[in-house]
């Protein structure tokens, strides 16, 4: 009988591929360092005999990959405009990547999620986090995250980070620092958001999540 050996020596049952929550998705401010965090992850995961990917919002398709242009590039977007965008791209992107890959027993880990939305649109452009919320889910259609990881960075140091920064990158320590406490609300009231302090090594923040996911 096939089994699976975690992180921590534990021995995983055969049908353990099938039981586990396999997606997994980062968030936190621009500059906050998800993207090295998620690749990490999947290396681990790789590394622990799983088979696992990455996706990044907005993006992940053909048409998510223009849709990224239009959102990250455009000089001027009307909000609403913005927050459609966003999910129609998160929409193709869980119908076309994501559920394939889960009904295969892959693991995916997501460079932001629909929390995203509600943090950036629903919070810093001020347009209603319910709203944004209930857009996404309905086209996503039960498709979300099993998990969501906040990295927790001060706006001011995560902006500083950046090398060329995007349209929404660009955004002020004002914008981002609502974005933060948006991030912060949701951990409050969602049972799936955790904070993780972003100051920790990659190492200890992928270490934790490895503990938390398996």
């Amino acid at each position: 009988m096939d089994a699976y050996v975690n992180l921590s020596g534990d021995v995983l049952p055969s049908d353990y591929r099938v039981n586990v929550s396999r997606y997994v998705a980062l968030e936190g401010v621009d500059g906050s360092g998800k993207s090295t965090v998620a690749h990490a992850l999947v290396e681990r995961l790789v590394t622990a005999g799983f088979e696992a990917m990455t996706v990044r919002e907005p993006g992940g398709t053909r048409l998510g990959e223009q849709i990224r242009e239009l959102l990250l590039d455009s000089e001027k977007l009307d909000d609403w405009a913005e927050v459609f965008l966003f999910a129609a791209q998160r929409a193709e992107l869980a119908r076309e990547v994501v559920a394939p890959a889960l009904a295969a027993g892959i693991w995916v880990v997501s460079d932001r999620s629909y929390f995203s939305s509600i943090a950036y649109q629903g919070r810093g452009r001020g347009v209603g986090e319910q709203k944004v919320r209930a857009i996404n889910e309905m086209g996503l259609e039960g498709v979300v995250p099993d998990h969501v990881f906040v990295l927790d960075v001060d706006p001011a140091v995560a902006l500083a980070r950046q090398g060329r920064p995007d349209r929404i990158g660009r955004e002020g320590v004002d914008f981002q620092s609502s974005v933060r406490a948006a991030y912060l609300d949701l951990a409050t009231q969602d049972d799936k958001v955790e904070v993780i302090e972003g100051s920790l090594s990659v190492d200890e923040i992928v270490t934790h999540m490895i503990r938390v996911i398996l």
